[in-house]
């Protein structure tokens, strides 16, 4: 069999050559081409950072691809100029691509870095996506929390707040039942008291120590319960299969004072509410970490807003019973300043209705105790004398102490002989003792200055009362007064904590102690002995005569002078001991002019003042009577009327002492008083001006001396205090003209 053969068109190497030939000629077309691609690149990239990397990676490409260029005149017989270019080409091409892998080793770390860096920037703005989510949920919580909490707190009603909590939880987080629990009054049961949408639920309770109510109430976080606990079975489960979650939070009841709802307690602390809040039924929404944190800040700011209406209510019940208070108080005040008046007009009514008879009594029998009576005459007369003075000491008590009470008493202050005055203590009680044949004595210590600046008349009515008393109550034996000052470390005494003396340089503390032998006083009537018109028992069974405020109004007094006074006794039949102390100052100079108001004594000779011409003024018969017998029996020219009107009438110069008495209603004696002073303008023919009056304040009597009346004395007047009054005007009168 003959067989055909064809001989290729091209042998089998030169086929391999043209392939050859062919694919360098596209290898080095694509050499070229990538280095402009590169070049491009570069030119239009104005921040990658590895250029030169670049330029190098494209001066290999361009070698690479004109060692295949060249290569396509080798496949033919070619020179030895072509030989040479192809191995300068390709020793080039090799130097590059050996720098290009070493520099590779370097620029792989540097992108791979960069790849990270992407990687850590892409997370990053992840999480930056997610915060911010995060921060617009916040916003959008607080959007709802400032919402609810503005009307929440839009009121203060508590009923009002916790139906609109309810309200507004519903409608912005979407509710099916929201649900308030508030203790019972025995706070062993939670009750049902509000509830989204039923109107007025009550009478459902629930076991305060069931275990999902510990559970939610020992934490202040929003817990989720089972839809089916006892506290969450509010809703119909008809037609529903799948029921919504569900989450409690703890309500604080805060300051709840007389705060109820129902069956509220009074007083609740460390207690809680339960707030239940339900999603929609058969629906796949689950709470959210946002919405739990919303339910807790609301659950805080109820707790807030119930406690400030508990405390406005508490404020508000407090206003009406400070109002009810008030009126209660200003009803009483004026009831008290009712009563003050009262008592104040009745006394001064009463003291000018006594103080004038008994200056009748006290005169008319002073008098006739100076004429020639019997035996049995003068003791009745003395009997009346004595009776009087008893009377007008307890009228002078009286009035003393209520305006010690009332606070209107006040010291009046002078220069006065201080040695003197206990003189005349001395010489007022011996008449008296000798009576009961007591002993009196007196002892100044040697530093007692002569002189002080104080109440003279109070200090001695003080010393006449003590000493009064331990004459009274003394049968027998001895009475001691003694006078010293006192040494600041004496001054305090265990038995009156709340006595501080405070002596200066420009004052002292005088210690005065009258010391008898008398009854003496049992200890348990000691703290009664200051009470007024009380008396200790075995005093007033011994001695029945008194009035029981003596020794009141000689602590009232020494109070008032800033001391203090005690009675010390062993017991009944032992004697006892008074002892007080008082403030008194040293004087500033010790002259004549520093002592104007000191008790001068009369002279021995000047017991009646004949030829005087005297004027009396006194709208009482019987006073007006009375006086004019004192005035006569001194010896004085007397003339007197009825009425400031006729004595401005009557007087002349010649008058030169006009004694007028000074009724309580009106202002008659004050004016008449003025007038006479005012129509004598020369002073030698200025009459003395004599007021006598049963008011013993003291601003009462500087009215009068303002007025230009020259001495004040108070009812009664006997006829020794009428001559030593006109005595010593006179006589001061005298030594000034």
């Amino acid at each position: 069999m003959d067989c055909i053969c064809f001989e290729p068109q091209w042998p089998a190497d030169e086929l391999l050559m043209k392939y050859q030939y062919i694919s360098d000629f596209f290898i080095a077309l694509a050499y070229f081409s990538i280095p402009l691609e590169l070049i491009y690149f570069v030119k239009k990239s104005a921040v990658f950072p590895y250029r030169w990397v670049l330029v190098q990676f494209g001066a290999f490409i361009v070698l690479c691809g004109a060692t295949h260029l060249i290569n396509l005149w080798t496949f033919d017989v070619y020179t030895p100029t072509v030989a040479i270019v192809m191995t300068t080409a390709k020793v080039l091409t090799a130097a590059v691509s050996c720098a290009t892998a070493l520099m590779l080793v370097h620029i792989i770390p540097d992108l791979l870095s960069v790849k990270t860096r992407e990687l850590f920037l892409k997370n990053k703005a992840a999480e930056l996506d997610r915060e911010m989510g995060i921060i617009r949920t916040q916003e959008e919580t607080g959007r709802h929390v400032r919402m609810l909490t503005h009307e929440i707190r839009s009121t203060l009603n508590r009923h009002t707040i916790l139906k609109t909590t309810l309200v507004e939880l519903g409608r912005t987080l979407g509710l099916e039942e929201c649900a308030l629990w508030m203790p019972t009054r025995s706070g062993l049961e939670l009750q049902l008291s509000y509830t989204l949408h039923q109107q007025n639920p009550v009478g459902f309770t629930v076991p305060i120590q069931s275990p999902v109510i510990n559970q939610v109430f020992s934490t202040d976080r929003a817990v989720k319960i089972s839809p089916n606990s006892p506290v969450a079975r509010l809703r119909p489960a008809s037609g529903k299969f799948i029921l919504g979650e569900v989450v409690a939070v703890r309500v604080p009841l805060l300051h709840l004072n007389n705060f109820q709802i129902y069956d509220w307690p009074e007083l609740s602390t460390k207690r809680y509410a339960l707030m239940v809040l339900m999603l929609p039924s058969d629906s796949a929404r689950q709470w959210h970490v946002h919405e739990l944190e919303l339910v807790e800040v609301v659950a805080d700011q109820v707790a807030v807003a119930l406690s400030h209406a508990a405390i406005l209510e508490e404020s508000m019940r407090a206003r009406d019973l400070l109002m009810e208070q008030n009126v209660a108080l200003d009803h009483a005040r004026r009831e008290a300043e009712t009563a003050v008046r009262a008592r104040n007009s009745f006394l001064a009514v009463m003291n000018h209705e006594m103080r004038t008879p008994m200056h009748s009594i006290i005169a008319l029998s002073s008098l006739l105790q100076e004429t020639d009576l019997t035996p049995e005459q003068r003791l009745m007369v003395e009997t009346i004398l004595k009776s009087s003075n008893l009377l007008a000491t307890l009228i002078n008590g009286v009035l003393d102490l209520s305006r010690l009470e009332d606070g209107s008493l006040e010291l009046d202050s002078a220069t006065f002989n201080l040695h003197f005055l206990f003189k005349e203590v001395l010489n007022l009680i011996k008449p008296v003792a000798s009576v009961k044949r007591l002993y009196v004595t007196s002892s100044l210590s040697s530093d007692l200055p002569e002189y002080a600046v104080g109440d003279e008349k109070r200090l001695m009515q003080i010393i006449l009362n003590i000493v009064g008393n331990a004459v009274k109550f003394t049968n027998e034996g001895s009475i001691s007064i003694s006078a010293i000052i006192a040494k600041p470390d004496s001054l305090r005494d265990p038995r009156a904590p709340d006595f501080f003396p405070l002596p200066g340089d420009n004052n002292f503390y005088m210690r005065v102690q009258v010391k008898d032998t008398g009854i003496g006083i049992s200890q348990q009537d000691t703290p009664k002995l200051f009470t007024k018109f009380a008396e200790s028992q075995s005093t007033a069974s011994r001695n029945p005569s008194g009035s029981g405020l003596g020794l009141a109004i000689c602590k009232r007094f020494v109070n008032l002078m800033e001391g203090n006074i005690w009675i010390e006794s062993e017991g009944v039949g032992k004697g006892s001991t008074a002892i007080f102390y008082v403030k008194l100052e040293y004087p500033a100079r010790l002259n004549e002019s520093r002592l104007p108001h000191m008790r001068l004594q009369p002279k021995l000779g000047q017991t009646s003042f004949p030829g005087v011409k005297v004027l009396v003024v006194d709208d009482n018969g019987v006073s007006r009577t009375a006086t004019r017998g004192l005035l006569v029996h001194l010896g004085c020219d007397v003339t007197v009327v009825s009425s400031g009107e006729e004595c401005l009438q009557v007087i002349t110069k010649d008058h030169k002492v006009v004694i007028m008495d000074v009724s309580l209603p009106g202002t008659e004696s004050y004016n008449a008083a003025r007038l006479v002073h005012d129509r004598f303008p020369k002073r030698h023919e200025k009459p003395l001006i004599i007021t006598l009056t049963s008011n013993t304040d003291r601003s009462a009597k500087e009215n009068l001396l303002r007025v230009g009346v020259d001495a004040v004395v108070v009812k009664p007047v006997s006829v020794e205090k009428m001559r030593t009054a006109l005595s010593e005007l006179l006589e001061h009168k005298k030594d000034v003209q």
